[in-house]
């Protein structure tokens, strides 16, 4: 009933404020011209968009990872005469939000194709600043979750344990720029990628430990207070070496990016044939700025299919590796997924934008491979107020695992190493991490094929798992409000 609420909530404030969208064209007609002006349409009966179109919306939404958000967003589209329907040919897109478990985001993007001949170009800078992001460790299934105690912590009429979520959280404060140039090297379909990308990440708070306790303590009843005496993972592998005191509160990260591209899409925000796939490799030197020097490579590849024509269903799937060159790359650059172009990096794995109904950042490793896979119905079209109008379902299945291990071996003081044996023992010693699989469904409002408001719920099959080591580690599942396709 919760969750229909939420989405009922969501569409009413959506619609409103996107059917009210702005179109003006980049002519010298009067008004009165352009109020006789046919309206042209594509080969499926959409309305060709021309000039600038506004999506102002206020962002209430939903995940399961942050809690609600409270905010607001404006997407800024630039369709020019039309020609390039339903491509923009350059958009801006800005964000401010506020969640309820503490994260603040704020976004400002832009992206343009024309002003530098054959040259697209696109730049980003994001500030996120979580005041307890989640963390469960390294290597997936290799890092154990209580899921029970944190169950029992929950639960308000259990007198006898303390919220022991604080458990697997931790400060973060993540500032991130990039720009980047994307030219064609053969009929606009391959295309050379070269970027420029610079992070500061502040991990932990003031340099001491995983979380501001007073804070995250405030206004709980006595009974439920996280007690500074239990530490939370984060504080534990420093105090056993697995996250070295060089690396633990974070750094600069100055990066030079260079990939292919191969694109065939028939439209990019919401593509119903062709290939998208790219290969990226990420050099971080000492000399470039970069605190912790590292190197990493991205392979992404994404194939959208038409199984009914004119969009109405569609099967798509990505597949995609991070990888690290070498054995070694600082812990907090690992939750990020490689993007280059119009969009930006994302933490992953687990969450909306990368493995839907696992917990956020539950797996991390040097290298991790995923897929994604999923049906897309649109089972209603329609022109409302001069704007194409859709409403579409889906059901997807995603999943992930770390193929090389971050290391997880004891270095810190003796005295802690039974500690440190005694929470691996938990796993079973497992060398190894194994696949994390979700599955789910979901509901998306769509405007002018690049305005999209999307509902899903995802669930991790490891809850239904009769292995002792595996049951309910990823989570019970997790339901988001959000903007854009997956992929």
């Amino acid at each position: 009933m919760k969750i229909r609420n939420i989405i009922i909530a969501s569409l009413l404030l959506c619609m409103p404020f996107a059917l009210s969208a702005q179109t003006s064209d980049n002519t010298a007609e009067t008004s009165s011209k352009k109020s006789k002006k046919e309206v042209k349409y594509n080969e499926n009966g959409e309305i060709i968009k021309t000039g600038y179109n506004y999506g102002p919306l206020p962002a209430v939404a939903f995940d399961a990872d942050k809690g609600f958000q409270l905010g607001a967003l404006l997407n800024i589209f630039d369709f020019g005469d039309g020609s390039d329907y339903p491509n923009p040919r350059q958009k801006w897109y800005f964000e401010a939000s506020f969640f309820t478990k503490g994260s603040q985001l704020f976004v400002v993007s832009y992206d343009n194709k024309f002003s530098i001949p054959g040259v697209r170009f696109s730049s980003t800078v994001t500030l996120t600043n979580d005041k307890a992001m989640d963390f469960y460790g390294f290597n997936g299934y290799m890092s154990y979750y209580d899921a029970e105690r944190v169950a029992l912590g929950k639960d308000k009429s259990n007198l006898n344990d303390f919220i022991y979520t604080p458990k697997y959280r931790v400060n973060r404060l993540a500032l991130l720029f990039k720009t980047d140039f994307t030219g064609n090297i053969w009929d606009n379909k391959f295309f050379w990628e070269a970027g420029y990308h610079l992070s500061y990440i502040k991990q932990g708070y003031d340099n001491k430990q995983a979380l501001n306790l007073a804070k995250i303590n405030k206004n709980k009843d006595e009974n439920k207070i996280f007690p500074e005496t239990e530490e939370p993972i984060f504080d534990l592998y420093r105090k056993w070496g697995i996250i070295s005191e060089e690396e633990a509160w974070g750094g600069l990260s100055s990066t030079l990016r260079l990939g292919l591209l191969f694109d065939t899409r028939d439209k990019e925000a919401a593509p119903s044939r062709g290939i998208w796939a790219e290969a990226h490799a990420m050099v971080a030197p000492k000399w470039l700025g970069t605190t912790n020097p590292y190197y990493r490579y991205s392979v992404t590849f994404r194939h959208y299919v038409p199984i009914v024509k004119n969009d109405i269903l569609t099967f798509a799937y990505r597949l995609n590796y991070e990888g690290t060159f070498g054995n070694d790359a600082p812990y907090y650059v690992l939750p990020f997924i490689t993007v280059m172009g119009s969009n930006y990096d994302r933490d992953g794995m687990g969450g909306y934008r990368t493995i839907r109904g696992l917990m956020r950042n539950r797996v991390q490793g040097l290298d991790v491979a995923s897929y994604n896979a999923e049906f897309r119905w649109r089972f209603v079209s329609f022109q409302l107020w001069k704007q194409n109008i859709s409403f579409g379902l889906s059901l997807f299945s995603d999943g992930t695992m770390v193929t090389k291990n971050y290391d997880m071996s004891f270095k810190g003081d003796e005295q802690y190493r039974a500690e440190h044996d005694e929470y691996m023992a938990l796993t079973g010693y497992r060398t190894a991490d194994r696949p994390h699989i979700t599955v789910g469904a979901g509901l998306r409002f769509i405007m002018n094929q690049n305005f999209i408001v999307a509902f899903e719920y995802g669930m991790p099959l490891s809850k239904f798992s009769s292995d002792p080591f595996i049951k309910n580690q990823d989570g019970k599942g997790a339901f988001y409000i959000n903007t854009g396709y997956l992929f």
